[in-house]
């Protein structure tokens, strides 16, 4: 089937290529590029990972498929984890990140049941029919080519923090090189297991058992409960014009896509493509509703349309991101858009498992007021934001990225590049961006130099990157032409991501 996909890394995109090629659609395209992504993206996602995936079927159905990681706690007297173990992640020498890692960041995950359910729901084919090439990549190794090298250096005071993490991460006492290969081969058999007998041995069986016991021996909070009642939960994609177009994005309980959609409604009112200062202050405008309040309110019922509200609008206007992501567009005019992450990592490996499981319990970004405050069983808000453009009916673009809290200035950006600037997917996407949080601007090479000496006097603190950073998010993008029907794609080349078009 002709289409396009874009992944963050070659193998992953060429993975879903595949699939096109054989006569798959847009759904079993993006599975197969998330199983391959769990090989050759291993520290940012995988079947110990929680995701969402954006689905616009070929007859015009739209559903956010919810497979993010819960909060763990299900069953126990008492709710008193280890301390979490802060490292530093230094993008630069000016921006470094904490992360909160060990056994009790470790949420409920979600990954594996969430592309079982995409393909019963959507695909063509069986997960059987897509792990033979995962699998096999994963005993064999995988080169790292210079991203993932970066990569797996600033993430190594993570990677390594454990025995077990270091052992496969740093078999030589350090990072591995660009050129050297990282092999997963019980990662391997866990996705070859996948494929023959469904996610239920994640869940309910013998590996669900091994990663709740050694969780809460080592302190942490996930229980047997937590994974057997997990389930993946269809949701009503968040909906806003923008440029005459529809932008469906991630709901609550997720904030992401509801900043986003609040952004695009600002910059809607403001009079569509902003210049650089503008933007700033529409995104620390967005910036400063995720209060306690709003993340209390994302998970009651009518939220959305009151936080979205015209009068509410109108007061903001006066006043004023280690994750993955797959895009997947086919002929038919079906697309999937789907963004798993691991967090940071947590640094647990389950011994004989392959499951490395995720942080999402210490990710500052995701915990704003406080860790451990969720109630057992719900979903963390998350910043992921699978999004879908829609013009007349149809996907223009299917867009998502990485980038923790650059998340949604990095998809903001695209969209307006797509839709305001007239580009095509790659040309959005390399464009160069900019962030505000906590009244710093961080900008790439290329941000109009007017606009930031601007906010400068206007107080804000602006740091000029030197080149371009996977710091400022990681966008795989696929698009279609208005008006020719062409398909193209754009990988994110902070992220060392990949298109490729099916003819």
């Amino acid at each position: 089937m002709r289409g396009v996909v874009a992944g963050g890394h070659p193998l992953t995109a060429e993975a879903g290529a595949r699939v096109l090629r054989e006569g798959g659609n847009a759904v079993d395209a993006a599975v197969a590029a998330v199983l391959m992504s769990f090989v050759c993206e291993s520290p940012l996602t995988g079947p110990g990972a929680g995701g969402f995936m954006l689905v616009h079927s070929a007859d015009g159905e739209d559903v956010l498929l919810d497979f993010f990681v819960a909060a763990p706690g299900r069953g126990l007297d008492r709710l008193e984890p280890c301390a979490l173990h802060p490292v530093e992640v230094e993008f630069s020498a000016d921006a470094v990140q904490v992360f909160n890692i060990g056994p009790s960041s470790c949420g409920v995950y979600g990954t594996a049941l969430g592309l079982a359910h995409a393909l019963d729901r959507f695909g063509t084919l069986a997960l059987g029919d897509l792990v033979e090439e995962p699998a096999r990549r994963a005993r064999e190794g995988v080169e790292l080519n210079e991203i993932q090298a970066y990569l797996h250096g600033i993430l190594s005071p993570i990677l390594a923090s454990t025995p077990e993490g270091a052992a496969l991460y740093e078999p030589h006492g350090r990072p591995l090189r660009a050129g050297e290969t990282l092999a997963l081969p019980e990662l391997g058999d866990l996705i070859e297991r996948l494929g023959a007998e469904g996610p239920g041995f994640l869940y309910e069986g013998d590996v669900a058992r091994a990663a709740s016991e050694w969780v809460l021996g080592h302190g942490g909070l996930l229980t047997a409960e937590d994974l057997a009642r997990y389930e993946v939960i269809e949701r009503e994609p968040v909906r806003v014009s923008y440029g005459g177009r529809e932008v469906l994005t991630n709901p609550p309980p997720s904030s992401g896509g509801i900043l986003i959609a609040h952004s695009l409604r600002l910059l809607e009112r403001l009079g569509g493509d902003p210049g650089a200062a503008t933007l700033v202050r529409v995104m620390e405008r967005t910036n400063r509703e995720r209060t306690e309040e709003f993340l209390d309110g994302l998970h009651a019922e009518g939220y959305l349309e009151r936080f979205l509200a015209q009068d509410a609008l109108e007061t903001a206007v006066r006043e004023l991101g280690s994750t993955t992501h797959i895009a997947v567009l086919d002929e038919r005019g079906a697309c999937a858009s789907v963004t798993c992450s691991n967090g940071s990592s947590s640094g647990v490996i389950v011994p004989g498992t392959g499951l490395h499981l995720n942080n999402m319990l210490g990710e500052e970004d995701l915990n704003p007021h406080g860790f451990h405050r969720h109630e057992p069983g719900r979903r963390i808000p998350s910043m992921m934001a699978p999004t879908v453009v829609l013009h007349d009916g149809r996907p223009e673009v299917a867009l998502g990225s990485a980038g923790s809290s650059r998340i949604r200035s990095a998809i903001v950006q695209t969209v307006l590049g797509v839709v305001d600037g007239g580009l095509g997917a790659q040309e959005a996407v390399d464009r160069p961006r900019l962030h505000v949080e906590q009244g710093v601007v961080d900008a790439e090479p290329g941000v109009d130099e007017r606009a930031l000496e601007e906010l400068e006097r206007g107080g804000y603190r602006v740091r000029r990157w030197r080149e371009r950073n996977l710091f400022f998010g990681g966008v795989q993008a696929v698009a279609r032409d208005v008006a020719s029907g062409g398909l193209s794609g754009g990988g994110d080349p902070r992220r060392g991501g990949a298109a490729i078009a099916v003819a």
